[in-house]
């Protein structure tokens, strides 16, 4: 009787992992999709040029501080103090933590958005010097960079409200925030791009607008729904309550856990700026054709890593805190094994169909034929290390789950060095291509690093039948592959630009088929979907 209950309560535990991980998919999918209307927008209104990477460039400074600090670091340190409070400490307690860090982080972004908008002229020449190439599009990248960096501000309150959150298993609200920032950015390509023009003011600039509209509804509707769950953080500026504040033992444990956390984040987005500083001397074009390739990789990289890692990192931190070591690897064992079955048909469909994807996504407007090779070759590169991006959002939440911040930051480190080697060689021959290529190489690397680390330490033992498992994947990916292939080299995707709805229907059509030849296959091998996604 006893076992029986056990292995309910199992199975429940198996269902809600399944449909939380699902609920983030399916808005993260939302957020994607309006993501490629944007660039999509963006592409046929502005193509590439010197003013695009312009606004590429002052818009990663405020993504690369949010990715630094508020995703990054900030996160990976709180959630798991988090998480222990709300276990060991109960709601109060945790409430007060969430006040109390909210208190120091607000005071710490209003000094970095003042630094960040008074320097802005030299942050943009660190990122992409080779903007100076042409004056005009220097010049837009600095003052895009001054609309744009107090973004940070609202997106590490952001970055905040979801760690409370998801803390709480209230996954919709952080998985959707994402799409406002999309709907407010293809407002502003589609009406405000045309109304700054009628002006007389460059239209680009109209992007810079929507995405500080879109950084301020995304911090209302978190601040909406933590107060729905009483976990609305209450701000104390005085001088008593900021010496409090900084005083709470939770606030200095994350912030002892962010130093290693942010070495280990920096190191990424040095390899990034590194990058964009040498783009930036290539063709010009090149940090655009990089962007809009980027974009085709969020969709995997978001749809199914960062959906397993926000679901499963609170798991893997309450596992720890109750030392449950059987179910800490049993959740590792299960991201990995759905990463093997997703992941590896996405590598084989972006390295075979890259250019009819870039074609009838790009393909409209000032973007050419040449724009769309341009975007293709970098897309293939990225592509190569699909299965590392992902995997690493499994792996690397198995290490700070235990609060080890040091291991993930010397294998970055290691990888930064081995990925700026790898540009060397690469970049001379493929150009910006050579870039996303390195970039590929170093997270197969990277994740096979971390994967080694957790079963030499014994925090992951992998469960029977991977051998089985993997050619099962690679036999349906196989077949897929020669679909895929065929359906490349068959029809002329770029001829096709004069019949818009005859491409759509073809890649609809392709993709549909390449859904079904996939998982039919898989199914017909043997492998039990049912129960690898319900984790029995």
């Amino acid at each position: 009787m006893v076992q029986a209950i056990r292995l309910s309560a199992v199975k429940l535990k198996a269902v809600t992992l399944f449909k939380s991980a699902s609920i983030i998919t399916a808005f993260t999918l939302l957020s994607r999709i309006t993501g490629l209307v944007r660039e999509q927008l963006m592409a046929t209104l502005f193509g590439a040029s010197s003013m695009t990477d312009a606004f590429n460039v002052a818009f990663r400074l405020p993504n690369m501080f949010r990715r630094l600090f508020a995703e990054g670091a900030f996160s990976q340190a709180f959630v798991p103090v988090l998480g222990q409070s709300k276990v060991n400490d109960g709601d109060t307690a945790t409430h007060q933590l969430v006040s109390r860090v909210a208190t120091v982080l607000f005071c710490v972004l209003v000094l970095t958005c003042i630094i960040g908008v008074v320097a802005a002229p030299v942050l943009v020449w660190i990122m992409a010097s080779g903007l100076q190439q042409d004056p005009r599009g220097f010049e837009a990248g600095v003052l895009m960079a001054r609309w744009m960096f107090p973004y940070i501000g609202f997106m590490s309150l952001v970055a905040l409200g979801a760690g409370v959150l998801n803390t709480y298993k209230k996954f919709a609200v952080p998985a959707f925030t994402p799409v406002l920032l999309n709907v407010c950015m293809i407002s502003a390509a589609w009406l405000g791009a045309p109304w700054f023009k009628s002006l007389g003011i460059e239209p680009i600039y109209a992007m810079a607008a929507g995405v500080m509209l879109g950084g301020l509804l995304q911090l209302a509707m978190q601040l909406y729904a933590l107060s729905k769950i009483g976990m609305s953080p209450e701000l104390n500026f005085s001088a008593s309550g900021i010496r409090s504040a900084w005083a709470d033992a939770g606030v200095r444990r994350v912030a002892t856990l962010m130093l290693p956390a942010l070495l280990g984040v920096s190191v990424a987005h040095i390899s990034a700026i590194i990058n964009l500083q040498i783009a930036s001397h290539l063709q010009a074009g090149s940090i655009s054709w990089m962007g809009y390739a980027e974009r085709f990789m969020e969709f995997p990289t978001a749809l199914l890593g960062v959906a397993l890692g926000v679901v499963l990192t609170p798991r893997l931190v309450a596992a720890k805190a109750s030392n449950d070591a059987a179910e800490y690897s049993a959740m590792i064992d299960w991201g990995l094994r759905l990463v093997v079955l997703l992941a590896v048909p996405c590598t084989v469909a972006l390295l075979l169909f890259a250019k009819p994807l870039v074609a009838t996504l790009y393909h409209y407007g000032v973007f050419s034929n040449h724009d769309v090779n341009q975007v293709t070759t970098p897309l293939m590169g990225y592509a190569v290390g699909l299965i590392g991006l992902i995997a690493i959002k499994i792996l690397a939440p198995g290490f700070y789950a235990s609060q080890d911040m040091k291991t993930p930051v010397k294998i970055a480190i290691a990888v930064l060095i081995i990925t700026q080697l790898l540009n060397l060689v690469l970049v001379p021959i493929f150009a910006h291509a050579g870039l996303a290529l390195s970039i590929g190489l170093g997270a197969l690397i990277n994740a096979l690093w971390l994967l080694i680390g957790l079963i030499r330490r014994g925090s992951y033992q992998p469960v029977g039948g991977w051998g089985k498992f993997i050619s099962q994947v690679l036999f349906a990916s196989a077949l897929l592959a020669g679909f895929l292939w065929f359906a490349n080299q068959h029809f002329d995707w770029t001829g096709l630009r004069s019949d818009i709805w005859m491409r759509i229907v073809l890649l609809s059509g392709v993709i549909t088929a390449s859904i079904a030849i996939y998982f039919v296959a898989i199914v017909a091998t043997g492998v039990n979907l049912k129960a690898l996604l319900k984790r029995q």
